[in-house]
C-alpha cells in the first residue's frame, strides 16, 4: 500500500515526511483492518511531523481522523463490527482500564494511554488498523470527507466546550477558527449560545459569520461584550492574556490544543481575579466521542472540507501551517 511516514521531525516546509510503498498492516487480536476512505488533516499531525510532540514511534504514519471500511478482523474479534462496516478511528487508541483515572471515568488521563498516528500508524495511508473497542459507528447524512474532521476536530472541540462550562444562553468567545473551532461553534449555537470569534484570517472570519457568529474580529481584539466562557483553539500562548481579559466575572478559558507556545506572565488582578479560571484539555474519553457523534447525527453540522489526494498530504500540512484555508483539510485516497 501507499503511505506517508515521518522520516525526521522538522518544519513541514523542509520535508519531514516521505511517501512510498509499505506493507499492509496485519490486524492483531481485537483489532480491525480498515481500508481508508478519508483521513482528516489535524494540527496535531503537524505537531507530530514538526517535532513539537516527542517521537513515540520512529517513522510513524500520521493521521487520526480516519473514516474506513472494515476489510478484515484480527484473531478473536467478535465485537460489534463486521467486514463491510464503515467505522471511525480517532486519536485515543488504548487505555489500561485499570488505573484510578480509568476507573473514575477519566480515561483520557490514563498514564498508559496510546494514540493513533503517534504511538501507532495512522491514516495517511491506504489501510490502517485500530482496536475494535476504540472504533466508532458514524452518523448518517455525511460524506466520508465530511465525517473525517468530526473524529478529532469535532470530538476535541466538543470536549473543550464541555470544559468551558458555558452557561445556558451564555456568551462564548472562540480564539482561532479552524477545523475544530468551526464545529464546536455550531454545537454551542445549537444550544443557544451567543458566539464571538477572534481570528487573524479574513476567510475564517467570513465563515464564522456565515455559520451564525454574532461578531468576528482580529485574533487579539476585544470582543464587543464580556464573555461567560472562551475556548482557545490557536496554539498561541500569547492569546491566553487577551482571552482572560475578555472574560466576565467567573468566566472559564478552556485551552483545546495538545501543544501551546509559552504563555506570557499573567497579572493576577487583570487576568485571574474575580474567580476566572484556565482549564486545559487532555484528549477525550470514548464517551465524549460517542456523545458528540450522536449530536452530529441529530443536528446536521456544516463541515467545511478541502479535499486533497493522498499523495499531497505534505502540501495539505503546509497549507494548514500557513493558514491557506478555512475549515478542515481531508485526504481522500
Amino acid at each position: 500500500m501507499r503511505a506517508w511516514r515521518v522520516e525526521r521531525p522538522e518544519p513541514i516546509d523542509q520535508g519531514p515526511m516521505r511517501f512510498g510503498e509499505v506493507e499492509v498492516p496485519e490486524p492483531q487480536a481485537g483489532e480491525l483492518l480498515v481500508r481508508v476512505l478519508a483521513c482528516g488533516v489535524c494540527r496535531t499531525d503537524l505537531h507530530v511531523t514538526e517535532g513539537d510532540l516527542p517521537v513515540h514511534r520512529a517513522g510513524v504514519v500520521p493521521g487520526h481522523e480516519v473514516v474506513g471500511e472494515v476489510v478484515a478482523l484480527g484473531p478473536g474479534n467478535s465485537g460489534e463490527f463486521g467486514v463491510g462496516d464503515r467505522v471511525g478511528i480517532a486519536w485515543l487508541r488504548h487505555t489500561c482500564g485499570q488505573c484510578r483515572y480509568c476507573l473514575r471515568g477519566a480515561e483520557n488521563l490514563c498514564p498508559h494511554s496510546r494514540y493513533t498516528g503517534w504511538d501507532a500508524d495512522g491514516g495517511y495511508a491506504e489501510y490502517a488498523t485500530a482496536p475494535a473497542d476504540f472504533a466508532y459507528r458514524l452518523p448518517d447524512g455525511y460524506s466520508d470527507a465530511e465525517l473525517a474532521p468530526l473524529l478529532c476536530a469535532g470530538i476535541i472541540g466538543y470536549r473543550a466546550l464541555e470544559r468551558a462550562a458555558l452557561p445556558v444562553g451564555g456568551r462564548l468567545g472562540i480564539y482561532g477558527f479552524g477545523g475544530s473551532a468551526h464545529l464546536a461553534a455550531q454545537v454551542a449555537l445549537a444550544r443557544g449560545a451567543e458566539i464571538h470569534v477572534m481570528t487573524r484570517d479574513s476567510a475564517a472570519q467570513e465563515l464564522a459569520l456565515k455559520l451564525g457568529a454574532s461578531s468576528a474580529q482580529g485574533a487579539a481584539d476585544p470582543p464587543p461584550v464580556a464573555l461567560d466562557a472562551a475556548i482557545l483553539f490557536a496554539p498561541v500562548g500569547d492569546l491566553v492574556l487577551p482571552a482572560l481579559e475578555a472574560l466576565d466575572r467567573g468566566g472559564i478559558l478552556s485551552i483545546a490544543g495538545i501543544h501551546l507556545s509559552d504563555i506570557p506572565a499573567l497579572n493576577y488582578q487583570r487576568h485571574l481575579f474575580q474567580e476566572k479560571e484556565i482549564r486545559s484539555v487532555t484528549a477525550n474519553t470514548r464517551d465524549d466521542a460517542r456523545e458528540f457523534l450522536a449530536f452530529a447525527g441529530e443536528h446536521h453540522l456544516e463541515v467545511t472540507v478541502h479535499p486533497y489526494p493522498l499523495d499531497a498530504a505534505d502540501r495539505a500540512l503546509q497549507d494548514l501551517a500557513h493558514g491557506r484555508f478555512a475549515g478542515a483539510a481531508v485526504l481522500v485516497p
